[in-house]
C-alpha cells in the first residue's frame, strides 16, 4: 500500500477524508497542495483533470472524490464508516449526499461570494444559500431525533460529512435555537477525537478563510491569528 492524499488543511472536503482516515487508523502520505502555483497546479491537473481536492492516489491509481476515497480507503480497515447491511449503507450514502449538496454546497456558495470583488458579489446567490442551508439544517435536527449520530448510533461516512459542513455552514447562518437536536450534534461533532485533530490542524490556515470572522474564538482569535 502506497497511499498519497493530496489536500489543503482549509478545504471542507479535505477535512471529509482527514476525518476518515484518522476513524479508519489509516496513515498516508499528505501532501500540502498549493494551486496558486503554476507548475504544482499544472502537475495537479495531469493527476485529475477536475483540478478539485482532495485526491487520494494508490500506488499510481487516482481514487477521485471524497465519498469514493473514502469507501476506497475502508478496504484498508477493520473498521466500517460504510456498514455492510444494505438497507443502513443506502441509509448512510443518502445522509452522505444530502450533507454534501445541501450543506456544503451553499456553504461553498457563500465562500466563494465572499472571494469575488465587492461590485460583483451577488446578493440573490447568498440568499438562495442561506435558505438552503436553513432548510437543510431543518431537516437535519428532525433525522437527529434519538439518534447519537445522524444514521444512529455508528459514527459513519455521513458523519465525516457532516462535521466540515456544518463547521464552516454555522460562520454564515447560525442554526435557529429551537434546532436543540442539530445543536448537541454539532457539538458532538466537535469533540469528537477525528474532527478535532482535524480542526487543530487547519487552525493556522483559518486567518485566511472568508467566513473566519463567523468563527467561534475557542477556533479562531484574531488577536493571536
Amino acid at each position: 500500500m502506497a497511499l498519497t492524499l493530496h489536500y489543503h488543511p482549509l478545504s471542507s472536503y479535505c477535512h471529509k477524508v482527514l476525518i476518515a482516515l484518522d476513524e479508519l487508523g489509516i496513515e498516508v502520505d499528505k501532501r500540502l497542495l498549493n494551486l496558486g502555483d503554476p507548475a504544482e497546479r499544472s502537475a495537479f491537473l495531469e493527476l485529475w483533470p477536475t483540478g478539485k481536492m482532495p485526491l487520494l492516489v494508490d500506488d499510481g491509481r487516482v481514487v477521485p472524490e471524497t465519498s469514493i476515497a473514502i469507501e476506497y480507503l475502508q478496504r484498508y480497515s477493520q473498521h466500517r464508516l460504510i456498514p455492510d447491511e444494505a438497507d443502513a449503507a443506502l441509509d448512510v450514502r443518502l445522509w452522505d449526499r444530502l450533507f454534501d449538496l445541501y450543506v456544503m454546497t451553499p456553504m461553498q456558495a457563500r465562500t466563494s461570494d465572499l472571494l469575488r470583488p465587492e461590485a460583483d458579489r451577488d446578493p440573490i446567490n447568498v440568499a438562495e444559500a442561506n435558505a438552503k442551508l436553513l432548510m437543510a439544517y431543518g431537516m437535519i435536527d428532525h433525522q437527529l431525533a434519538g439518534r447519537t449520530w445522524v444514521t444512529g448510533e455508528a459514527f459513519t461516512l455521513a458523519d465525516c460529512a457532516a462535521a466540515p459542513s456544518l463547521f464552516y455552514a454555522v460562520t454564515y447562518v447560525a442554526p435557529p435555537p429551537e434546532l436543540r437536536h442539530l445543536a448537541a450534534y454539532v457539538e458532538r461533532l466537535m469533540a469528537r477525537p477525528s474532527v478535532a485533530r482535524t480542526i487543530e490542524q487547519a487552525k493556522p490556515f483559518f486567518k485566511y478563510y472568508p467566513g473566519r470572522a463567523g468563527l467561534a474564538k475557542r477556533f479562531y482569535d484574531p488577536a493571536t491569528a
